[in-house]
This record gives C-alpha cells, structure tokens and sequence, in this order.
C-alpha cells in the first residue's frame, strides 16, 4: 500500500515506488498560472483520468510532463527519473509516450508503414539507416494491429480509415515503441458510441503493461476506464479519488459537473 501524501508531497524518507510523482508543479506565462503548486501521483498500471472545465490547466500538465513546456517550479519525477532536466526526445526514450487531440499519422502510407516507421529500432539515424524487416518487426506490427482493431486494414492507406480507426492508429504508433506511460489527450473526441465502447476495451487491456494519464471530457467514458480521476480547477487539483467520490463531491458539482 503506498504511503499517503503529507500536505500533498511525500517525503523521502516515506516516498513509495510511483511510477510518476508530480510534486509541487507550475508553469506561469506571463505572470499568469496555468499550473499552480500542483501534486498527484500515478501508480503501477493505473489508468488515471484527467477532468475540470476548459482552462483547467489538464493539457498544460501533459505539456509539462511530456518536456514541450518547462516548468517554472516543482518537480516530476518517472522511476524516480526528474523530468525537468531532460530534453523531450529523452523522456521518450525514458519510456513516456504522449498522444495529442488530433490524430498525427502518415495518410499516404498504409497502416502497416505507419505502425513500421514507429518501431523503435528505426528511430535513431544508425538505426534508420540499418533497418530491415525483419521477422520480429512484422510480428509486432501485427500484434499491435491486432491489438488496436486494424489487423484487417494493415495494407490500406490511413487516409481512408474512419476518424476513430485513425485515432486508434496513433495509439497503436505510441505502443510498438512499449511506453511504461501512455498519456492520451481527449483520446474519444469526434468518436461514434461503438468506437468509444472499443477504446475503453483497449485501454483496459493494454494497462497490463503500462500506466495511462488521459485527458477526457466524456464523462461515461471516464466512468468505463479510470481507477482514480484527477479534478483540476484554475491549475489545482479541486478533488481526487474514484469516479463515484469526485462525482458526488460538492465542489466538482458546483464547478464541473454542474455546467
């Protein structure tokens, strides 16, 4: 059972083995604070939800812990790793992969090159340049095809798949390179119902292997996924805990929910 935070920051003396420990986060631009003294910490596959109204400060966070904003103070910390210091293509390589809202893949390239060029050999310029596919890249790319519901459309161009297949793909672009992190931006926006019912299937099923933070505004998906839900107001954390405690927390009512 890891330890519960004193004032919201663990000490090292008492400090368990999160896979993430944010610890005291903000971000100011221009004086103003996105992310504001900001403490929460993700668990060994954990699905963790990320809600509160627009300007919440959710995405900054992801911004933060992904390297594309540096913090102004505060800490974070992977595998007891600080994240702070390092360069974004390092965090990648570290084992955090980070999805943005919209689907960012090769439309003129087919669902197998798309899942290829991702493969985690290709991604340095030796590697690039030594390449081949082989046996061990064919079979990943159709075990993550299988896993994200493309195994039939891995030779058609992913411009023709449906909104929701394409979202799936990016998704499946982050899992052949095996992130220990997943974290996923409104990953269910624009989606039909049945598509969403099939990425809660997805994300149940590959947090065997990993942790996932998301972001999302569909509050049934949220219920059909999270272990623990993060409410943020005006860079804070407002509530924190299961989806039937944030929901029936007075204050998540009035500033959430309630709207």
């Amino acid at each position: 059972m890891n330890a519960a935070p004193v004032n919201g920051v663990i000490s090292d003396q008492m400090a368990p083995d999160f896979l993430l420990a944010v610890e005291g986060l903000t971000v100011s631009f221009d004086g103003f604070k996105a992310v504001n003294d900001l403490s929460f910490y993700v668990d060994e596959h954990e699905i963790r939800v990320i809600v509160g109204p627009n300007g919440a400060g959710k995405t900054t966070v992801l911004d933060l812990i992904c390297g594309k904003t540096k913090a102004t103070s505060g800490s974070i910390k992977f595998r007891n790793q600080e994240l702070t210091r390092m360069s974004e293509s390092s965090i990648v390589k570290a084992g955090v992969g980070r999805k943005f809202q919209n689907p960012s893949i090769y439309d003129d390239l087919t669902v197998f090159e798309n899942l290829e060029i991702s493969y985690p050999k290709g991604r340095s310029v030796f590697g690039a340049l030594t390449f081949r596919r082989d046996a061990a890249v064919k079979e990943r790319v159709q075990e993550v095809a299988e896993m994200i519901f493309l195994e039939n459309k891995l030779f058609e161009r992913a411009e023709f798949l449906s909104h929701g297949q394409k979202q799936w793909l990016e998704i499946g672009m982050l899992l052949i390179q095996d992130p220990d992190l997943l974290m996923l931006d409104e990953p269910v926006a624009g989606m039909s119902v049945s598509e969403r019912v099939k990425t809660a299937e997805l994300l149940n099923k590959i947090i065997a292997n990993r942790s996932i933070i998301v972001i999302e505004h569909d509050m049934k998906f949220v219920e059909d996924i999270a272990h623990k839900v993060t409410v943020l107001h005006q860079g804070k954390v407002l509530s924190e805990g299961t989806m039937d405690r944030v929901k029936n927390d007075p204050k998540v009512v009035e500033v959430y929910l309630g709207h």
